[in-house]
């Protein structure tokens, strides 16, 4: 039996009924159609902010006067870590298409419009997948949307406020020769920023993602700690892949993906640890 068999042999109704496979169709359907319905109208309002929103915040790490420059430096000085102090940038940014403003309203709209109805489009889910867990498991499962909401926009401000200023300025002024000029195009710039943005906030969603992969036997806490040297090489090649060529920047970027792989040991460990408990309990009582 799968996965896929076992949960749709658990889940049942509000009423507490079996439910067919159309049933369970039927009913993600239109936990998918609230999620839709939530987002295109966080996106519609966030479009008729677009002006602001574009300048104040998806431009804001290509300015210089941007806080996270002044706070960055000002740390730099405590530490007496120059390279915190990030130079002065000048971009210029161009479009190349027709269209390529107007649709890009569109974009930036959708993408801030997920990320502030993850909330809701995350409970959704829970919603959907919640009826096929065990009142042992739920226990476990308690708070499960605040702490995915929280480690997402945690993920969103680490790539807004730490990588992207650091990213953004590398490339700003980096140059093969004095004789070329550095002309973004937007559509360049704000794939990067997505990119960075909704990259990190999945990334940090990996407490979770494992704690469910161990809770469902995919994944141990030995098969993490025997492959802890792979994903250190890993996360130092995405860390030195999105950060200036400097150990300091590289390790500012890799620490925090780091902490979570060792608190991820832990969770799975945990998870490990309370599937067997239960099954001893279950034995016990036969």
């Amino acid at each position: 039996m799968s996965w896929l068999d076992k949960f749709i042999e658990t889940r049942k109704g509000a009423n507490g009924a079996e439910m067919s496979f159309v049933d369970h169709i039927e009913e993600l359907r239109w936990h998918i159609i609230r999620s839709l319905i939530v987002l295109i109208v966080v996106s519609i309002v966030v479009f008729f902010n677009i002006e602001w929103i574009f300048d104040k915040v998806i431009l804001g790490p290509a300015k210089p006067d941007f806080i996270s420059y002044k706070w960055l430096c000002q740390l730099g000085q405590l530490l007496h870590v120059d390279v915190l102090c990030l130079g002065d940038m000048q971009m210029k940014f161009q479009n190349n298409q027709m269209s390529g403003q107007f649709m890009m309203s569109f974009s930036v709209s959708f993408m801030i419009g997920f990320i502030l109805s993850f909330p809701f489009i995350f409970w959704e889910l829970w919603k959907f997948i919640k009826p096929a867990l065990k009142p042992s498991e739920l226990k476990y499962a308690r708070g499960i949307v605040f702490w995915c909401s929280l480690l997402f926009f945690t993920g969103v401000a680490f790539a807004y406020f730490i990588i992207a200023p650091f990213t953004i300025n590398f490339f700003a002024n980096y140059q093969l020769s004095p004789s070329f000029e550095n002309i973004i195009t937007i559509a360049n710039y704000y794939d990067t920023m997505n990119d960075l943005i909704l990259g990190m906030g999945i990334v940090f969603e990996l407490p979770v993602i494992v704690f469910f992969l161990s809770r469902i036997g995919i994944l141990t806490p030995k098969f993490m700690r025997e492959k802890r040297r792979f994903a250190i090489v890993i996360i130092l090649v995405l860390a030195a892949v999105i950060t200036p060529p400097d150990w300091f920047s590289i390790w500012l970027v890799a620490i925090p993906l780091l902490i979570l792989y060792e608190a991820g040991i832990f969770i799975s460990a945990r998870a490990i640890k309370e599937k067997e408990n239960k099954y001893l309990s279950d034995i016990e009582k036969y």
